[in-house]
């Protein structure tokens, strides 16, 4: 029997909970968690935490849209020893190992969301090859590397400083990634160590050189995952109710005046055939926003919106007030907004949405962030998006 184990701590210091944290849409431990259950080779994915939080966050992922493809997940305890800052990730396998049934273990570090299950796939496989004890993850580079002697002088160590290759010519080496190691439960424990004996190395792509230690790796790995093209799916619930932010949605938040001092404001037509499929749909639609002007008002007369919540100070009380009225679950109202007054709203509603261009806040806590910004159609956007979704 071949089994994950991905070891998950709530007190990690430079990232508070990063194990939890978004990233690309999804939980740190998502990625690394899928990337295990998706490998045809391992039969149980374990989640070890001493985190509560940590607990319902991974068990939630049973329960969403891909509750299926998450069948193999197990969140189990640690000890509040091996969860320590000073316990090596050793430790903890060999507490796990103490109480559960396997043959084999794949140590899978939830710092590496780059990891894909063909790379587990492929690590199984060099695991199976004939003389294999022990599998690691690695990437290859080409770089010179220089030390320094006794004197404080300094050497290469990898290369002829009078000769220097070119990169096409320079064979580099291997730099361990921390992704993944794999080894028998026999060696793990008579070893003390990950990994053992006779050790393979399975090679992976060049980006997951990188691992999240530091709130700066953080902003390098997700822009990574974009370029590679890992995202998670939108969960979008069944939607009876699209209520937007005036400012900063429908327009570009920009405040124009004329030569007489009237204020004028950027309208996106796109969104106007927005509304219309969704009026199509049955779908009630409406602006709640805290400014009450007549530009705003006379463009909710013209895009037929069933509400207009002007002048509007608590926007979660009227959110609420305006459902009750119409006896429709917070679940399943759409809600787009990009600015802090919105970040509650946002949380409250079954879809919280926002623009390319919302505060970070706000991008952070809504279900989707738009590619457009303000004023470019977002309205239109959300609206593609939730598809079959309106109800």
């Amino acid at each position: 029997m071949n089994v994950a184990f991905i070891p998950v701590r709530g007190g990690s210091k430079s990232i508070p909970l990063k194990n939890i944290k978004p990233i690309s849409g999804r939980p740190l431990v998502y990625w690394t968690v899928k990337a295990a259950c998706g490998c045809k080779y391992i039969d149980k994915v374990y989640v070890a935490t001493d985190s509560d939080i940590i607990k319902e966050t991974v068990e939630s992922f049973k329960t969403g849209m891909e509750g299926d493809l998450f069948a193999k997940t197990e969140v189990i305890g640690r000890s509040a020893e091996s969860a320590s800052d000073t316990a090596s990730t050793e430790f903890a396998m060999l507490e796990f190992a103490e109480i559960y049934e396997f043959d084999n273990i794949v140590l899978v570090q939830a710092t590496s969301p780059l990891l894909q299950s063909a790379d587990l796939d492929r690590g199984f496989e060099a695991f199976n090859e004939e003389g294999a004890d022990s599998v690691l993850s690695v990437v290859p580079q080409k770089r010179f590397h220089w030390a320094n002697d006794e004197k404080g002088f300094t050497h290469p160590t990898n290369y002829d400083v009078f000769h220097r290759p070119r990169r096409q010519e320079f064979d580099g080496y291997l730099v361990e990634n921390g992704a993944f190691y794999i080894t028998p439960k026999e060696n793990l424990i008579k070893s003390q160590n990950r990994v053992s004996g006779s050790i393979k190395a399975v090679e992976m792509n060049e980006d997951t050189f990188f691992e999240i230690d530091e709130p700066s790796d953080w902003v390098i790995i997700e822009a990574l995952m974009k370029k590679n093209g890992i995202t998670a799916p939108v969960e979008i619930p069944e939607i009876k109710m699209f209520l937007t932010d005036c400012d900063g949605c429908l327009t570009d938040g920009g405040m124009y005046y004329s030569e007489r001092g009237d204020e004028l404001k950027k309208f996106n037509t796109r969104d106007g055939m927005g509304f219309a499929l969704l009026r199509q749909k049955g779908i009630i639609t409406g602006i709640v926003t805290s400014e009450n002007v007549d530009l705003n008002r006379r463009r909710a007369e013209k895009l037929k919106l069933d509400i207009l919540e002007a002048g509007c100070k608590d926007k979660v009380a009227a959110v609420k007030r305006i459902c009750q009225e119409r006896s429709i679950d917070l679940s399943k109202v759409c809600y787009i907004g990009d600015d802090i007054n919105d970040l509650e709203v946002i949380k409250m509603v079954g879809f919280g949405c926002c623009p390319a261009d919302a505060m970070p806040e706000v991008r952070e806590a809504a279900k989707y962030v738009a590619k457009t910004k303000g004023g470019e159609g977002v309205i239109r956007e959300v609206v593609e998006l939730l598809g079959g979704n309106l109800i």
